[in-house]
This record gives structure tokens, sequence and C-alpha cells, in this order.
């Protein structure tokens, strides 16, 4: 018997193994465009989302860090006691971004969950101080010193959200918390290294005391456990720009239940829910689609670019952007988050306002490799109540070692005016001469920075903008 191959059963097979090979490819491509419409979705709603939910990322990593210390120091301090930093800060000073050489400065983060802390502050007989505290959103809900009392001493109790408690009548002022957590802040004015030793004593009678121990003898405990998973080997900026957006977003989930959102920022928390992200519910990337997740890991490196370009994108006047909405944002969010991300702890426009500088008067950016100077006409410095003021240089966000050692021409320092009662301020990485050099501000040696004029307790002129800061010049 002989064996004939029926060519119509064969030609019948091979069509459909070619429709069930081309219905898995289609099947394939269209699994493809689902997953890129997710990830561009998620995407989109996750670049919002980290903007929003940045500030109290970088709050609550900053936290961690300065409160890792088992009894109070220069740079750390357990929760709720002061950290007291002894000297201009330099570029050592890395765990908080862009801060200021006008003062010495100390912090202390509270924990209100269990009870009110009562903050006092001593009489600095003349000299400037203002005190701020912070929600672990960024905003500030205090402020007290100079501006307020005249820098007398004071006692103010910061109570957190529920208390409803009846404050000591020996207390000035009630500032109240919505968060459980709040960051306090103090500055303290110094004209030079001269005034170091009198500012310590100052500094030293800076304290935080629990209510339940008001009244009576306290020390603050010296053998605090710290927590052993404390990442210190990296700062707090560079922690969080690591993160992946699948991390960031699960820390941001865990904190919205301890720092509750304001009831304006509700279409946020909607948004947030189509991430799978939910106040005090745990995040779990794991119960995303592909398409979701690839989209959220995607926005921590773009947001951070957007953070660099936005002050080249604003409108500056002689080269200067003055941000004059700080410490109280409101559904501002990216306004929050750039601050966050280039200067946070800003304190509210009356008690200091920062002018910033990316460009010169050309609009080319500032170059390492370039010399500046910044000229004021007589009678045209930076206008303080306060008369205090300064100028600084930052690479990134952050001071670059220079041999002078000097990070901030004061407006305390013995600067050299010229023969009309103007004011020169050179901007180079070399020397101007040793008859200029009162005037040198050292800048980066090569490549791009930025420079942030600091003016406490403003005069009106400059926040109405008649007074208008001078541009930058470049000699060669």
């Amino acid at each position: 018997m002989t064996y004939k191959r029926n060519r119509s059963s064969h030609s019948l097979a091979a069509i459909c193994f070619g429709l069930l090979v081309a219905g898995v490819v289609w099947f394939t491509g269209c699994q493809k465009v689902e997953e890129k419409a997710h990830e561009g979705v998620a995407f989109a709603v996750g670049m919002e989302e980290y903007v929003y939910g940045y500030p109290l990322v970088m709050m609550d990593v900053t936290r961690e860090v300065l409160t890792a210390a088992p009894k109070s120091g220069e740079f750390a301090a357990p929760i709720n006691q002061f950290a007291r930093i002894r000297e201009y800060v330099g570029p050592s000073v890395v765990n908080v971004v862009r801060i200021s050489v006008n003062s010495l400065w100390s912090y202390g983060f509270l924990d209100l969950q269990q009870e009110p802390m009562v903050v006092s502050l001593p009489d600095m007989d003349g000299r400037y101080i203002v005190m701020q505290a912070l929600n672990m959103w960024t905003d500030d809900f205090a402020s007290a010193g100079t501006r307020t009392n005249g820098g007398k001493a004071g006692n103010y109790l910061i109570v957190g959200p529920g208390w409803n408690g009846t404050a000591p009548k020996d207390v000035d002022h009630v500032f109240r918390c919505s968060t459980r957590y709040a960051w306090v802040l103090v500055q303290m004015s110094a004209a030079s290294p001269a005034d170091f030793p009198a500012i310590h004593v100052k500094q030293d009678q800076l304290k935080i005391t629990p209510l339940s121990a008001w009244g009576k003898p306290y020390t603050p405990p010296t053998n605090v456990a710290v927590d052993p998973n404390v990442d210190l080997t990296a700062t707090p900026s560079d922690q969080v720009r690591l993160m992946t957006g699948a991390t960031f977003f699960g820390r941001l989930a865990k904190l919205l239940q301890e720092n509750p959102p304001y009831v304006a920022d509700s279409k946020m928390i909607g948004r947030l829910k189509t991430l799978g992200v939910e106040p005090g519910k745990p995040f779990d990337p794991t119960k995303l689609d592909a398409g979701t997740l690839v989209g959220i890991n995607k926005v921590p490196t773009v947001a951070f670019q957007q953070f660099w370009s936005g002050p080249y994108s604003m409108k500056g006047v002689n080269g200067w952007f003055n941000m004059l909405d700080l410490g109280n944002y409101g559904t501002d969010y990216n306004t929050r988050a750039f601050i966050a991300f280039a200067g946070l702890g800003a304190l509210t426009k009356e008690d200091a306002v920062y002018p910033s500088a990316f460009v010169d008067s050309t609009g080319t950016a500032l170059d390492g490799g370039s010399k500046y100077v910044l000229h004021f006409p007589k009678g045209q410095l930076p206008p303080s109540k306060a008369g205090v003021w300064s100028i600084s240089p930052y690479r990134d966000n952050f001071y670059v070692t220079n041999a002078l050692g000097r990070y901030g021409i004061l407006s305390s320092m013995p600067l050299k005016y010229n023969a009309d009662g103007s004011l020169d301020v050179y901007l180079q990485r070399n020397s101007p001469g040793a008859d200029k050099e009162s005037n040198w501000l050292p800048i980066p040696p090569s490549g791009s920075y930025n420079v942030t004029v600091r003016i406490y307790q403003p005069e009106q002129s400059i926040l109405d903008g008649t007074y208008k800061l001078p541009p930058i010049l470049k000699l060669e």
C-alpha cells in the first residue's frame, strides 16, 4: 500500500499554525502596548506625586540622621534635644543643604506624640536671634526672636495634633504643629569668630523640656539608644535621590499616617491611590503591573533633573530670582519641593529672603573659571532691618573648600569701600590682590556654581521689588 500525503490537510495545518503564531504575536503586541500605556500614566502621575511627597520624605530622612546620636553634640542630638554648632559652617556640613554662614546654628527635632515640649530661648543681650519651627511638610508654624520680641528670653510651648490640654501660665506663646514631629532651628548672628565664646554661652542656655517636667529640675538623657538601621554614610539628600520610585512611594505611604496631609491635598491623595499608595497602608510594589512599576521607577532621576533646571527657567531681575512665598506653601507643591531640595528649612519672608543667581548679567551660567564683580552703589547694600546679610557661593547645594576658608561675605566683616562709598565684592577662584582680599569671595575653581544673598528681616523695598540687587558682572 502506497502512502500519499494529503496536501489539503498539510495546507490547513500550516494555515492554523500561522494563525496561532499571528495570534500570539498580536496578543503579545497588545500586552506591550497596554504595558507602555500603564507606564506612561504611572510616570505622569508619579512625577506629580513625587514632587508632592518629596518634602515629607526628605524631612523624615533628615530627622533620622540628625537624631542618630546618644547625646547632644555639634551636628546631631537625640530627639527632643538641641545640637549646637560651635563655629561657622563649611564644606564638611552636608547633612543640611545650603546652610548659611551668618550665624551659629542650633537645632533639634521634637517628638510631640506623647506630650508637648517647651522650647526656651535666652536673652540675647542685643545680638540677633531667630527661632523657627517647621512641621514635617516643611511649613513654618512658629517664629520667635529679635523680630518678634527684641531678642528677649522666652518660653514657647509646641504642641502636636490633637493636644487639647492647658498651657502653663509662664509660657509666652503656644505654637501648634500639625504633624507628630517638628524641627526647631535657632540662628544666633555671629559678627566674627571673636563672638563665638559669648554665643556659646547663649547656645548652652537653649532648652527643650517635656511639658510633664516643666517647672521641675530636668536633665536630658545622655545614653539614648541609636537606631542601627539609620544610614550615616550618605547625606539625607543623596539617600532620597538614590531611592527607587518604589522605595520612595513605600516610605511616603508610611509617613502619611503620622503626618496627615492637609484638606487641600485631597486631590493629590486620590491620585496616589492610582499608584497603590494609601496613607498608613503598606505599599506593595509586587501588586503593581509591570508597566506601572517601570513608570514609577523612572520618576526620581527625571524629577531631580527638573529640580536642577528650575532656577535656569525662572525669570529673575538682574539675574537674581527671589522666591518670596517660602515657609507656607499651601498647594504650591513645586516651590515646596524645590526649597526642600535646595534650601530645606527656609524662613518666611518676614524673617529672611534668599535671592539667588545662577547666571551673570548676560544670562550666561556662572563659571568657576571666570572672574566676576558684584558692585553695590553707595546706599544700595541689601536692605535689612536687622543689618544682617551675607553672600555665599555654592556648587550644587554645598560649599566647596577654598584655601582662604571663607564661605561668605558677611555684613559684619571689615569690608573695604570705594572712595565714592560703593562696595565691590570679587567673585573669583584666585585672590584679586592683597588690597582687595577683604572683599574677595572665593568660588569653586571650575565648573558651574551659584550664589545666594541672605537678607534677614528684609525691608519693604525688597519685598515689593523696588530694591533690585545689582547684576553679577563678568570681568574676564
